[in-house]
């Protein structure tokens, strides 16, 4: 049977377990209410606690495997949880006693108790866990050049430090890439935070460098100031680099490579062959390939960017108003550095509500304030537009027209085949390449097979370029087509496939109708409104369709006036639908409206005016039959 190791990660992922429990225990947590923990305190340091992994990885940032070994170190090692499962063998659900060694509002004492246990139990283990425990007592590196990190809290990113340490041991190289696709998803915090945590671990030093200067000249600079190396001064860059690598100080070193755009030249040719213990850490928001293993980092949860939010402005005034910090942090898109930059502008005025930064964030999008600059004790440098900015300079003409086109779309998942259909001055465009340049620099999201959606931020970011394109207007004609095309096939009474073939297209729909209708021809202003109605109305959400239906009269009213076809046409729409709901006397005079309008323009034998006398009398019959049988 395999030993277990109560090593430093097995540590560090019992104390955050534990850590976050004794908050939640206490009442710390802003969100508890999402957490099923019945708690039975028993007397103020012993409680029993029922709960599943499930619960208790959400709560802790932990995996199901990594809480259930935790509880097990609990019980093993520390010996102070008490399993009172009847059934254990691969159950989720725990029932445990729990005892601790101080009251339960005592948790930096029962913290400060944990780390001296943990240490004391370690050092009596024999073998191997001795030396993880003479390990332990080794000093952090002298040799390092690490940034201060500028966040108040680091938070949301246990799992990712565990597993980039993980790729890190098990590889030479590693790559943290924003799977959102952007800067600001905090890829240079979480090599910060690594490289913090880990001065122990590797006691030949720690090398941070920036790939906007020469990394060649930054790591023979660092050799001769760290550890007093003196490369000759006959050799070439790259030799000298050679040399220092050579001749570098004994243990484990981690080289940190910040901000790579292009690894080959950047970096590979002075690192292309280097041993083993010298491990490189690369940020980037590229899609490097292999031997390289990348770590895709994504958007914070809702719970860490709330817990983000709350470690800037301070748990009271979060308190104060919770829902609109959910709000405010979904608007942000979860992104850390909108998240770092609103929390600091808040910090910065006591008096501004978080329902005014919001306000004003709807208002003024990118170019508020609070997203324009970062604060000069931040790890970022930059707002969250010139951040956007570095990425879009990398783009071809075509990239940046798709991703122009792509903040037309609703904020939701869109449909490839969607976009395919949009043409330029009538000609088809080669979209596909243009996607593989924004995939590639993690600037749209795969979110299925042909379905991909753009970050909330960034869609702001490429609507405002938009504005600046000469083929502005087409592209919103263009767009406004497809999406024409596809409500016009949507039946008078979809079926439930066709209901399930349409509902992707709905949102981009609702959106045409509700902030492209201006760039909407006459003959095809009705289609937006009709589309959205008919998809709910054959599913029997009449009050759903309703509000369609409603606005497609109030918008053809406005273009047209009182008397064209269309208003006929969208009152004849609306009156049926209100007959369906039993509205009959709202009905009957649209009925009425409409006919007249028709009788006027078209004659009273059109086919249309027709349609309409009959609904009208349809609808009087109904009422005559209602009045001759109340019961019926």
């Amino acid at each position: 049977m395999a030993r277990v190791s109560y090593g430093d990660d097995v540590e560090a992922r019992v104390r955050r377990l534990l850590e976050r429990f004794l908050a939640y225990a206490n009442d710390e947590l802003e969100d508890s209410e999402l957490y099923k923990i019945v708690l039975n305190w028993e007397t103020p340091q012993q409680l029993i606690v029922r709960t599943q992994l499930r619960v208790l990885a959400e709560l802790s940032g932990l995996n199901k495997e990594q809480v259930r070994d935790s509880l097990n170190a609990l019980k093993d090692f520390l010996k102070i949880l008490e399993d009172l499962r009847e059934h254990k063998r691969g159950s989720e659900n725990w029932h445990f006693r729990l005892k601790l060694w101080h009251d339960k509002g005592d948790k930096d004492g029962n913290l400060q108790k944990f780390d001296a246990e943990w240490q004391r139990r370690r050092e009596e283990l024999p073998g191997v866990q001795c030396a993880e425990g003479r390990k332990a007592k080794l000093t952090p590196t002298r040799y390092e050049n690490i940034p201060l990190s500028g966040v108040v809290e680091f938070v949301g990113r246990e799992r990712e430090l565990q597993n980039l340490h993980q790729l890190l041991q098990e590889n030479q190289q590693v790559a943290i890439a924003a799977i959102a696709g952007m800067g600001g998803v905090g890829k240079t915090e979480l090599a910060l935070q690594y490289a913090h945590s880990h001065r122990v671990t590797y006691q030949g030093g720690i090398c941070w460098l920036s790939a906007l200067q020469d990394v060649g000249v930054q790591l023979v600079q660092f050799a001769r100031n760290q550890l007093q190396l003196n490369p000759p001064d006959d050799l070439d860059l790259v030799g000298r680099v050679q040399y220092c690598l050579t001749k570098w100080h004994e243990g484990e070193v981690l080289l940190v490579i910040d901000n790579v755009t292009n690894y080959r030249e950047e970096v590979r040719c002075y690192l292309e062959s280097v041993p083993s213990r010298f491990k490189q850490l690369i940020t980037t928001r590229e899609k490097l390939q292999p031997p390289i293993v990348r770590l895709d980092l994504d958007v914070l949860t809702p719970l860490a960017a709330m817990q983000l939010l709350k470690s800037i402005i301070g748990r009271e005034r979060l308190r104060r108003e919770h829902l609109v910090a959910e709000k405010l942090c979904k608007w942000l898109g979860y992104l850390p550095l909108g998240l770092e930059l609103v929390g600091r502008y808040l910090l910065g005025d006591e008096e501004l509500s978080l329902a005014e930064m919001l306000q004003d964030l709807e208002k003024e999008r990118l170019k508020n304030p609070a997203l324009d600059e970062a604060q000069a004790e931040m790890t970022a440098k930059l707002g969250v537009a010139a951040a956007f900015e570095l990425s879009w300079r990398r783009l071809r003409e075509n990239a940046q027209c798709l991703g122009c086109l792509l903040s037309l779309f609703a904020l939701a998942p869109i449909p490839w085949e969607l976009v395919e259909r949009i043409t330029i001055n009538n000609e088809a465009q080669n979209w596909k390449k243009a996607r593989r340049e924004l995939l590639q620099l993690h600037l749209l999201q795969p979110k299925g097979e042909g379905i991909y959606q753009l970050h909330p931020l960034l869609r702001e970011f490429f609507q405002s370029k938009l504005t600046g394109l000469e083929q502005a207007e087409e592209f919103k004609r263009s767009f406004c087509g497809v999406m024409i095309a596809v409500a016009k096939y949507i039946p008078q009474t979809p079926t439930l496939e066709q209901i399930k073939d349409f509902a992707p297209a709905i949102p981009h729909l609702a959106g045409v109708a509700n902030n492209l209708i201006q760039h909407v021809s006459h003959e095809d202003l009705i289609w937006p409104f009709i589309g959205n109605a008919r998809f709910y109305e054959g599913q029997g959400f009449y009050n759903k369709a309703a509000p369609w239906l409603e606005q497609c009269l109030e918008i053809t009213e406005k273009r047209f006036g009182e008397e064209h076809p269309d208003i006929a046409t969208s009152r004849n729409n609306l009156a049926y639908l209100y007959e369906s709901q039993g509205r009959y006397s709202e009905a009957e005079l649209l009925y009425i409206q409409a006919l007249d309008i028709l009788e006027q323009r078209l004659g009273a034998n059109h086919p249309n005016t027709m349609v309409v006398r009959e609904n009208l009398a349809h609808l009087r019959d109904r009422l005559t039959s209602q009045q001759q049988n109340p019961s019926s």
